[in-house]
């Protein structure tokens, strides 16, 4: 397919990615779960090292973050909750002489509504000593100690980079160091609102580190690269970023969807500049793939995908639900069958994080959906995963 590039492994991915940061100052990725997108961000961190002999140059947002706070419960006392932190990464350095709290409390307030209070302990390195995070405690209408939920946690972390984020922006000597960020997943766990919300202040941000100018008002970019799996997220970033706002420069970037065909470690990128929403065209064709009779392997949660899609389809038509899609399927007497089958098997215990065969029955019926749906739409399928447009029931 035209304009799709493979790359044998993941250093050469990232030498493309950060050649093309060269001259833009952003990379948008969309890529499913399990391509290797945390994998990614490690090696352009890690491709930064070895270029500027072991100092690093990226700052990263990704699972690796999120593992720097444990949650302790206080087993024994079941009252002193909260985050340990793992205070000897260097993403902590700016708390020594910053004054982050209020800046994470301005963030944090747009989409939760919990306090927080830091404790602090001096850490001795040769004959000086600095003050670092330990310990975060969660106060909640007057009660302290309060466990939070997961996406709470998440939440807060999040807040906590892009209060680090404005102090790089600002030009604090702590993180001079700092030339690309790479932010990977920054919304897992979290409601479509909060998404939506997290996006649009990442995008307002990113606006600010891709114009930077440095004290002689020279252009000082901070090169970014954004990479999600959450198709409203990346695409209110793709609407964000794209386009024109009044009294602001634009932002020069580049979007590309992100592949693993195999398991072999090669990776594909197709440029969608002019679709963002050629994800959505490539699950359908993931989805195909799997519903092959011969070669695919058809499982519950796939319902769920193909759900989203019609979701994203209707709502890109003007419509409130799939009952758009449902309606303008050519089988009327399947019509509330197969209305039924998506609302029952796309929601419950037909998760993907515990994958279940889909029975023959639903197995049929899924491909009487997915090719009546491809048929009615017109969708071109991407050539990635090869093969014809219609899948066959045998």
């Amino acid at each position: 397919m035209s304009g799709i590039r493979t790359y044998q492994n993941l250093s050469r991915l990232v030498t493309r990615v950060r050649d093309d940061l060269n001259n833009k100052e952003l990379i948008l990725l969309y890529a499913y779960n399990r391509t290797g997108k945390t994998r990614l961000s490690v090696e352009f961190k890690n491709h930064g090292k070895r270029r500027n002999n072991g100092n690093a140059d990226t700052l990263y947002f990704n699972a690796f973050t999120e593992d720097l706070f444990i949650w302790e419960n206080d087993l024994e006392n079941d009252s002193d909750r909260g985050l340990k932190v793992n205070y000897s990464s260097r993403f902590f350095d700016g708390f020594t002489n910053l004054g982050l709290e209020p800046t994470i409390d301005e963030y944090l307030k747009r989409y939760a509504d919990f306090g927080f209070d830091f404790e602090y302990k001096e850490i001795h390195q040769g004959e000086e000593s600095f003050s670092k995070p330990s310990f975060v405690r969660f106060s909640k209408d007057g009660q302290d100690n309060i466990k939070i939920s997961r996406g709470e946690e998440n939440i807060f972390i999040w807040c906590l980079f892009m209060a680090i984020c404005e102090r790089i922006l600002d030009g604090h000597e702590t993180y001079q160091w700092v030339k690309y960020l790479y932010i990977d997943d920054p919304i897992s766990s979290l409601d479509d609102n909060n998404a939506i919300a997290v996006a649009c202040d990442l995008a307002k941000l990113l606006r600010r580190a891709t114009n930077r100018l440095d004290e002689n008002e020279t252009a000082a970019p901070l090169k970014v690269v954004v990479s999600s799996h959450h198709s409203l997220f990346f695409n209110v970033m793709c609407n964000e970023i794209g386009r024109s706002k009044e009294n602001e420069p634009s932002v020069r970037h580049k979007r590309y969807f992100l592949h693993r065909p195999n398991s072999e470690g090669r990776y594909t990128l197709r440029p969608t500049e002019d679709a963002p929403f050629f994800h959505h065209v490539a699950c359908l064709a993931e989805l195909k793939k799997a519903a092959d009779p011969d070669t695919g392997t058809l499982y519950t949660f796939h319902f769920n995908a193909l759900r989203s899609i019609m979701e994203k389809t209707a709502a890109f038509f003007g419509h409130s639900d799939i009952s758009f899609c449902l309606k303008a399927l050519d089988d009327e007497d399947n019509r509330a069958l197969f209305n039924r089958a998506l609302n029952l098997l796309s929601h419950g215990k037909y998760a993907i994080h515990e994958p279940t065969r889909m029975g023959e029955d639903n197995q049929d019926l899924f491909r009487h959906i997915l090719n009546d749906f491809i048929a009615r739409f017109q969708f071109d399928l991407p050539e990635i995963l090869g093969g014809s447009t219609m899948v066959t029931t045998p």
